[in-house]
């Protein structure tokens, strides 16, 4: 192939109790990348579209980087010409850094013949990850290539599975406009947990995996709590309970952090409930002159996919 065009969706990750570990697409907005062969071994990023301030230097780019760690392993000289368009935002917690990694991988293996199978890609993805945020994790990397609700089970040896998931679950999803660093959601969060709370956020990830592979929407519900980390990062949100309150009355399966934040995103089971949810949240930011972007999203099925 001269050409190809790409896009990876963007994803939530942890999810619920499922910190470093649960993640899952979204449907309709990601990044897509258009990549073609160079005659010489450069990485070069030729525009981006849809964002500002993300460096063009392949040094510095999380889709070169990514790149960059694939072709040094099949020791190919071969070089590329990247044309990005972003759909989210960097710094939003819809993995818009994973989103880029994950495209760029998926392109390259495509026009290579495809030397990897997806484990690998996303182990590729992950070194973007880790330019982007410090943390070489997959939970955004591995629904944005492998599509479907995925599980991080290890990182050392790298070992990642799909779950089912309720066909008819929804995600609303709610970002206000206002920045969360990275570093600063790491930063805030316990070095040290009590056993005590260990265990109730292990009973709640037990649960909610299997709430979802048996499609019971009630232990969903009971189980998207995290006990840990939402207590946290939840304070760089401006009026992040209050909007978790209104939506879980309104009839939210349960209301969590995506990624660092700022979104936030309610697992519905309907598109009514999710747009009253939407509604609200709207509302009660607009009341503090506070912008928002919202939608709702089946949890996609489809990962990184030629276009």
């Amino acid at each position: 192939m001269k050409e190809i065009k790409v896009f990876a969706p963007s994803s939530v990750a942890n999810v619920g109790p499922g910190y470093d570990i649960l993640g899952f697409p979204v449907e309709g907005y990601g990044d897509t990348l258009k990549v073609k062969p160079r005659s010489d071994d450069q990485l070069v990023i030729t525009s981006i579209k849809g964002a500002g301030g993300i460096p063009t230097d392949s040094s510095k780019n999380v889709s070169t980087v990514a790149v960059r760690s694939m072709l040094d392993e099949l020791d190919s000289n071969q070089g590329f010409d990247f044309e990005i368009e972003k759909n989210i935002p960097p710094g939003s917690g819809l993995g818009s850094s994973a989103s880029s990694s994950a495209a760029a991988v998926f392109a390259i293996n495509e026009l290579l013949g495809k030397p990897f199978e997806k484990l690998d890609l996303v182990r590729f993805a992950m070194k973007g990850e880790r330019l982007a945020s410090g943390v070489a994790h997959a939970d955004n990397v591995a629904p944005s290539l492998m599509g479907g609700f995925t599980v991080v089970r290890s990182y050392e040896p790298l070992d990642i599975f799909s779950i089912p998931f309720p066909e008819d679950l929804r995600v609303a999803i709610i970002y206000p406009h206002v920045e969360v660093k990275t570093a600063d959601a790491k930063m805030i969060l316990k070095k040290q947990i009590k056993l005590s709370e260990a265990v109730t956020q292990w009973g709640n990830l037990a649960g909610l995996i299997t709430g979802l592979i048996t499609k019971d929407h009630q232990l969903i519900g009971r189980s998207m709590i995290d006990t840990i980390v939402e207590p946290a990062r939840s304070i760089l949100i401006p009026f992040y309970q209050e909007i978790k309150t209104n939506s879980m009355s309104l009839g939210a399966l349960g209301f969590n952090i995506s990624g660092s934040g700022p979104t936030m995103f309610a697992l519905t089971d309907s598109d009514e409930v999710g747009n009253k949810i939407l509604k609200s949240a709207v509302s009660l930011l607009q009341r503090h002159d506070i912008e928002s972007h919202t939608f709702i999203s089946k949890i996609s099925d489809q990962g990184a996919r030629v276009l």
